[in-house]
């Protein structure tokens, strides 16, 4: 197999990941989150780490960006190079009223709203992993559960899609990725944003709060699912 043109492994990859857009995102939960953590890519500014999860076995974080384009190519290479069982932990915009600033959502489908997914295949709608959503559901019994949507444009975007608790960019694209090449997907996301009439967003104190609370609930899910 060709050596991954984007990713430049410096350290051994996890057969799970943790996948959070943001590059600070993944440093701050491999800080948290892993015993002994080594840098396993810096390559284009995709930042990702791998050490020692609680449970004493490997996990990698690694940052995908912010779209669907990025993040096929990074899920593409983790995969080539072992990967199999993913999770988004990443932010979205909450749409349903019972959606609160700085809660959890969890992935029951992905409506996709987005190019990328659909070039890559994907109908209406695109699913998780069963067992991995299961998983992410039994280690989260608090967190709300539903469709999202993925959608290409922060700014300036269309109404979302009827049916939607939330939106976001990336899942559609990493759950029709897993889909074909035949490995788990799951994803969890916190609300940053209620979106209505206006915006209303959590301020960067919170917005860290909820990065590592996400990501202890995405790697709740991976655990228990015992890849």
């Amino acid at each position: 197999m060709p050596a991954p043109i984007h990713l430049h492994p410096t350290a051994p990859l996890a057969a799970r990941v943790l996948l959070p857009g943001d590059p600070g995102r993944a440093l701050l939960l491999a800080q948290a989150l892993l015993d002994e953590p080594r840098m396993f890519n810096h390559h284009r500014g995709l930042w990702g780490y791998t050490g020692t999860a609680e449970d004493g076995e490997p996990l990698t974080i690694q940052a995908t960006g912010m779209g669907g384009p990025t993040t096929a190519i990074v899920v593409h290479e983790l995969i080539d190079l072992g990967a199999r069982a993913l999770v988004r932990v990443g932010t979205c915009g909450g749409l349903a009223r019972e959606l609160e600033l700085g809660g959890l959502l969890i992935a029951t489908e992905a409506i996709s709203a987005d190019g990328t997914s659909r070039a890559l295949g994907a109908g209406e709608r695109v699913a998780p992993d069963a067992a991995l959503l299961e998983a992410l559901r039994a280690g989260n019994p608090d967190a709300a559960a539903g469709p999202i949507a993925t959608v290409d444009l922060f700014y300036d975007a269309p109404p979302p899609p009827d049916g939607a608790l939330a939106v976001e960019m990336e899942a559609a694209t990493i759950f029709r990725l897993a889909e074909r090449r035949g490995v788990a997907a799951g994803c969890v996301v916190g609300v940053s944003d209620v979106l209505g009439d206006g915006r209303e967003r959590l301020d960067d104190e919170g917005m860290r709060a909820l990065g590592e609370a996400v990501g202890r609930a995405g790697a709740r899910g991976l655990l228990a699912l015992g890849v």
